[in-house]
């Protein structure tokens, strides 16, 4: 006999989980569609709200907050000052007491590059080849003077709430371009820091979560998305066994109050279901020629990690995801990029395994025409301040740079400034939320409109906060 779904009697799957197991099923089928709230909005795209300068985004994380003012924010009187004492009252806990440290001189020459005359230190040579494609923003600031608040805040716009991250709020308006891959992809996110919640898609509907592929620490050459393969069946026996499964689900049509969180998870199975013939071939970097394996530093130990990242982000990008994060980081207390110190040591360190990959990831969007409606987005959580704890430096919320390169922006552009020995940003201040208000601008979405109702209110990733840096805008 036929075994076909026409032998199945019609009964709703609540109701089987139910009638069956003592009523375990159901409550199964509860953990697993979760909280109702998360399938309370279709995972239908959002859509447009202007025409988009940007399709993607790739946003190249620097875990740790790299140093402003020996990177691209040359300042000359704090070369000329150094060893000086400086009031820094303030700045950890708003005491009111007069703090006074040693200004610290970068120990890194600068010089200008480009047609544009931008000032980069020597720490980053490739990159300063791109800088007439980079729009600077050096008047950046931010809350959070320790690691954990500020990388939430850069990445969610909260310090301490559970809040949808960016690339959450990113796919949840747009999709994906690619409809066997997801919109929202994280390369080698760090444990720590807020771990998860740096990629997660909190109240909104789940399928907008990040998908991480590796996590800091692990080998780049290596790491996959796990359970990607089914060793246990062969192809023939998986495409069986979904094609029931897809029948069964379409007789499940009884309209109960649990149908659209059966729709989200459904969907989110039928997606894994695609990944498997499409992520395999697109994660595996060894099919690329030998020139861009050399050209991203993958001959190069120092080199090697990162750039396998930065390749399989343009290799994501290309095929249609939205948002890509190439997280440089690791699974510890003090990041990569956090010298308090051995400044000079350590951020050669950090810069030589960055430096090459990134200019290369640049150029080689570049040379395919994707840079032209990719944005990519480098930055920390913060940066570093201008006087010394030791041979290092500390935190500094108050002013530090990021860039954006690509898609709708200038290039060869610098907007904003800190102060003479760049301490606090003072001119043109763009504040976390302006640049998520600004990156949601060029994908085409209206920070202010792109809301979520959850527990009463409208929630949005800049919250009653931000604006569009239009000054940057090409």
């Amino acid at each position: 006999m036929a075994n076909t779904v026409s032998q199945f009697k019609t009964i709703s799957r609540a109701d089987l989980l139910k009638q069956t197991a003592v009523g375990f099923g159901s409550m199964a089928l509860a953990a697993l569609l979760g909280e109702k709230a998360h399938a309370a909005m279709p995972t239908a795209q959002k859509g447009l709200d202007h025409a988009a300068k940007a399709k993607r985004v790739i946003f190249l994380f620097m875990h740790g907050g790299p140093s402003h003012v020996d990177t691209f924010d040359y300042k000359p009187m704090l070369q000329k000052s150094n060893g000086q004492s400086y009031n820094y009252q303030g700045f950890r806990f708003d005491q009111s007491d007069k703090q006074v440290g040693k200004l610290l001189a970068s120990p890194w020459g600068f010089k200008q590059y480009g047609k544009s005359g931008q000032w980069v230190s020597e720490l980053f040579p490739e990159q300063a080849k791109w800088v007439d494609d980079i729009c600077f923003l050096k008047g950046m600031h931010t809350v959070g003077v320790a690691h954990g608040p500020a990388t939430l805040f850069m990445h969610t716009g909260s310090t301490n709430l559970v809040r949808p991250s960016m690339g959450s709020w990113v796919s949840y308006g747009l999709g994906s371009e690619n409809k066997n891959l997801p919109s929202f992809i994280t390369l080698h996110p760090p444990l720590f820091m807020g771990g998860q919640r740096n990629y997660g898609s909190a109240f909104l509907p789940s399928v907008h979560q990040g998908t991480a592929i590796g996590h800091a620490g692990q080998s780049a050459t290596e790491a996959t998305i796990r359970y990607l393969k089914d060793n246990a069946r062969t192809s023939s026996e998986q495409e069986r066994q979904r094609q029931l499964l897809f029948q069964i689900n379409a007789m499940q049509s009884d309209g109960t109050q649990q149908r659209g969180e059966l729709d989200t998870a459904i969907q989110s199975f039928e997606m894994a279901a695609r990944m498997q013939s499409e992520a395999p071939d697109i994660l595996d970097i060894s099919k690329e020629s030998e020139a861009t394996k050399e050209m991203y530093g993958l001959n190069q130990a120092e080199t090697q990690q990162y750039g396998a990242m930065c390749l399989k982000a343009r290799r994501l990008s290309e095929a249609g995801v939205r948002f890509v994060q190439v997280n440089y980081s690791e699974n510890h207390n003090n990041p990569r990029w956090d010298q308090h110190s051995n400044l000079k040591s350590g951020h050669e360190q950090q810069a030589k395994a960055v430096d090459k990959p990134i200019a290369a990831l640049i150029q080689d969007l570049k040379q395919r025409g994707l840079l032209e409606d990719t944005l990519i987005v480098w930055s920390g959580e913060f940066g570093r301040t201008p006087f010394s704890t030791g041979s290092g430096r500390d935190h500094n919320p108050f002013g530090f740079t990021s860039y954006l390169i690509g898609a709708g922006v200038k290039g060869g552009f610098s907007y904003g400034e800190t102060d003479e020995v760049g301490f606090r940003s003072v001119k043109d201040r763009v504040f976390t939320h302006d640049l998520h208000a600004t990156i949601l601008h060029l994908m085409g979405l209206d920070h202010e409109s792109l809301t979520y109702r959850y527990a009463g209110r409208d929630f949005r990733l800049t919250d009653v906060e931000g604006h569009v840096v239009r000054e940057i805008l090409a």
